[in-house]
């Protein structure tokens, strides 16, 4: 099974099997997948897995797809603050705009990568996540989500490990702190799951 692209975004980072169960350091600011994730939603299926950060700028799609097809398990608001989430606060040494910022994590069951974390993270006027479907849901990869309102927002997905192997030219950007520009359909990696 590949995984595509759902969205039209300005930036995909990529990160493959880092210490999740440690902390992650993103340009220097380190933050836990617990404090991402929140305690309830946080598993150790997680640990060691990989991260995929899709940050949307003003001019982006706003409208979200799952990236994957299975059931819709469980969704969790995390409350928190609007900080803007373009390059120069990412980076800010003084806040971490994705453990910090309103966000809502939902868990969906897949049988080609497990569970996967989707993470919609509200920004500076995207105070509204707007979700069309529900706990319980089947979905299929494709099928729309939710949508931000106006302005700049971020979707973060996470992978069990050795659930994906990400294309290396998206991780060779990603290890340079390169933008890469991703566009709905664009292969990002493959699954490695084994069925049983």
């Amino acid at each position: 099974m590949r995984l595509r692209s759902e969205f039209f975004c300005h930036t995909a980072f990529l990160y493959d099997l880092f210490p999740f169960h440690l902390f992650y350091f993103l340009e220097g600011r380190k933050f836990s997948v617990q404090g991402l994730l929140g305690k309830e939603m946080c598993s150790s299926s997680f640990v060691d897995g990989t991260m995929v950060i899709f940050r949307l700028a003003p001019q982006d799609y706003h409208r979200f797809h799952f990236p994957v097809s299975g059931i819709l398990e469980q969704s969790v608001d995390i409350p928190g603050c609007l900080y803007t989430v373009n390059p120069i606060a990412v980076n800010s040494k003084y806040c971490n705009v994705f453990t910090e910022n309103k966000r809502t994590v939902s868990i969906i069951s897949t049988v080609d990568f497990g569970k996967v974390a989707f993470v919609a993270i509200g920004a500076t006027m995207v105070g509204s996540i707007n979700f069309i479907k529900k706990k319980g849901d089947y979905v299929k990869k494709g099928d729309e989500f939710g949508y931000f309102s106006f302005g700049g927002s971020t979707v973060i997905c996470i992978f069990e490990k050795n659930s994906i192997a990400i294309d290396e030219d998206l991780l060779a950007n990603s290890r340079r702190s390169l933008e890469t520009l991703v566009s709905v359909g664009m292969r990002l990696g493959v699954s490695t799951k084994k069925l049983s």
